[in-house]
């Protein structure tokens, strides 16, 4: 069952027989910008597996990002919410992969006309973007189910798109705090799922999960077929 994924509760993928294992030192991997798009069309081709990262404003994305893949300043940190505003693309890996930023939604502070631009905006690519493989929803681990979460993960299981939740900010709660707080969130998501989707325990600090989340994902390249030509 995915919601009792061991790396996603763990955070790593050690040894579990071995529980003093030395943890593996993950390695920074080759990033690089490759456009911002206001519309799918103006995509890179699809011709490369694509990994989505999405989450309300202020989730701690941009760091998380940059925690994942080794550079500081490959996704832009801002201290103002909302700041992504666009569909930008990264190559990984000398275009192994794709990493896509997406804009966080359900930020208060812009215009309703603006929220409504991003909401389309992100609905079309999700629904359209041939070579997306997952769907990456960062929720911030300190915090109860969010309505607007709930709705958007509801809103991805209707469409069929694969995902997989990444609870960010782990280091601001103690050990004992996260079990709660990830069981909590299984247990509301379970009133009206059958199953829970993968998750990942993280912190843009500590660089607690990047393993799993990193081994779960090279995982899922194998899978990918590219489109047909058209």
């Amino acid at each position: 069952m995915a919601g009792e994924d061991i790396r996603g509760a763990a955070g790593d993928t050690r040894n579990r027989l071995n529980p003093n294992a030395p943890k593996r030192i993950v390695p920074s991997l080759k990033a690089t910008f490759i456009k911002s798009s206001s519309r799918t069309e103006e995509c890179p081709p699809p011709k490369r597996p694509e990994f989505a990262f999405i989450g309300r404003s202020n989730v701690g994305k941009s760091s998380l990002i940059n925690k994942l893949v080794g550079h500081k300043d490959l996704a832009k940190v801002s201290q103002r919410p909302g700041k992504t505003q666009l569909i930008n693309h990264f190559s990984i890996q000398d275009d192994h992969w794709y990493l896509v930023d997406l804009p966080g939604y359900g930020y208060a502070k812009v215009s309703k006309v603006l929220r409504e631009v991003f909401s389309r905006m992100i609905s079309h690519y999700l629904r359209n973007r041939e070579n997306l493989v997952c769907t990456f929803v960062l929720v911030d681990v300190r915090h109860d189910p969010q309505a607007l979460d709930l709705a958007f993960m509801a809103q991805l299981a209707e469409w069929q798109l694969p995902f997989a939740i990444v609870f960010t900010k782990a280091d601001k709660l103690t050990k004992a705090a996260q079990v709660r707080a990830v069981e909590n969130y299984q247990r509301r998501l379970l009133e009206t799922w059958e199953e829970c989707p993968p998750y990942f325990l993280t912190s843009a600090e500590t660089g607690k999960g990047k393993e799993a989340l990193l081994d779960y994902l090279e995982g899922l390249i194998p899978v990918f077929v590219a489109p047909q030509s058209t």
